[in-house]
């Protein structure tokens, strides 16, 4: 991965602007989802080149690209494009990354801390494994060992599990389908109250094991029921059903420790 810093010409407010002019509001649950997947990546035990993160942009190469976690994610890369042409001075993976951190704030959430300073690989050679990214329809000892391996703690997968709370699932995508709440392009606490709220069913269709509330409307995945059936996470999801300015205020330093896995010491906000 590069290590070069970031340059001092840098400027932070009209790249943002010209990420605007491109990525409507209403998109911004898929920049969040780029961040995370480009990101989400990163494994502390790995000391090879792949040992994946943000830095380097490798999602735009196979087998990265290819992973079926980040099916989709091809749409927000293309529609990103255009910010690369106009600010040839910035990299890709800081675009990618800048986006899905000024999302979270765009969407309602607090403000994400971001640094510049990542570089861009030139091929595949070293995008991690495929596989590394959560998958949903598995529980709790899965999502320990995905986020543990990046250096998470039980309070910290509940935090980022949180970004449930925008978008919804598409089957085209995941195989999974619907929304986790009723304004998925708002960033609150309604995700965490849904889970304790709602009384959660077994969906009876041909798609993936996943959940529906009474209405049909909303839904849920395994790993998200898993958040109130372990009894480490259970409470972290009451404390944040309660307390919504927490939950933001934590969710922004979660956010940008995970958007800064694998990148250069400069770039950790």
């Amino acid at each position: 991965m590069g290590t070069l810093f970031c340059k001092p010409s840098i400027d932070e407010k009209a790249v943002t602007a010209a990420i605007h002019e491109v990525i409507p509001v209403e998109t911004c649950p898929l920049a969040v989802r780029l961040a995370w997947h480009a990101s989400g990546t990163f494994d502390k035990n790995d000391s090879s080149e792949k040992s994946g993160g943000s830095d380097g942009a490798t999602m735009r190469f196979e087998p990265e690209s290819t992973d079926d976690a980040n099916a989709g994610l091809g749409i927000m890369r293309d529609m990103l494009a255009p910010v690369k042409e106009k600010h040839p001075e910035v990299s890709l993976a800081d675009i990618w990354i800048l986006t899905g951190a000024n999302a979270i704030e765009r969407s309602g959430g607090s403000k994400v801390p971001f640094k510049f300073g990542r570089t861009d690989v030139d091929d595949g050679a070293t995008c991690p494994a495929n596989g590394r990214l959560p998958d949903a329809s598995l529980g709790a000892d899965h999502l320990r060992d995905v986020f543990y391996r990046m250096g998470f703690d039980d309070k910290e997968i509940v935090i980022l599990s949180g970004a449930h709370t925008l978008g919804r699932c598409h089957t085209d995508r995941s195989g999974f389908e619907g929304p986790w709440t009723t304004n998925p392009h708002k960033f609150d606490n309604e995700y965490f109250k849904n889970l304790l709220e709602i009384k959660w069913t077994e969906r009876k269709w041909d798609g993936p094991k996943q959940y529906t509330d009474p209405s049909g409307e909303l839904m849920m995945l395994p790993t998200d029921l898993a958040l109130i059936e372990d009894q480490k996470f259970y409470p972290w999801v009451m404390k944040y059903a309660e307390d919504e300015e927490l939950f933001k205020k934590d969710f922004a330093a979660a956010f940008a420790k995970l958007l800064s896995l694998g990148c250069p010491a400069h770039c950790k906000a």
